[in-house]
């Protein structure tokens, strides 16, 4: 029988060249990088609303009948104050697309307002 003689096999270490690390060490920073360059550009959605909120005192609701404008119904209840500011502050609390309310609507009124009635 006749045996067959190979090579001893030799063990190389792997290395890297300094090339090689920076392409490393980008690719194992680049998840992280991504994950802060997400919550940057998402972070500040809620505070870039132009939406007033809820105001601080609260509101009362008004039900609009029939014939009833956001101005008419701004001058009735608070016919001391400029009807452009409170009309602005009902359409702003009730997210109102335009000036127009349906008659039968249910619609908030500022409570700074609501109370000078």
């Amino acid at each position: 029988m006749s045996t067959i003689r190979t090579a001893p096999v030799r063990r190389t270490r792997l290395r890297l060249t300094a090339r090689g690390r920076r392409v490393v060490a980008a690719l194992a920073a680049a998840p992280v990088v991504t994950a802060i360059g997400l919550g940057v550009l998402n972070g500040g959605g809620a505070l870039g609303s132009s939406d007033a909120g809820v105001p601080a005192g609260g509101f009362e609701t008004v039900t609009v009948l029939a014939g009833d404008t956001l101005w008419g119904i701004a001058e009735e209840i608070a016919p001391d104050a400029d009807p452009r500011d409170v009309v602005d502050a009902i359409v702003r609390l009730n997210r109102l697309d335009g000036g127009g309310v349906d008659a039968g609507a249910e619609i908030a009124i500022p409570a700074a307002y609501a109370s000078a009635d």
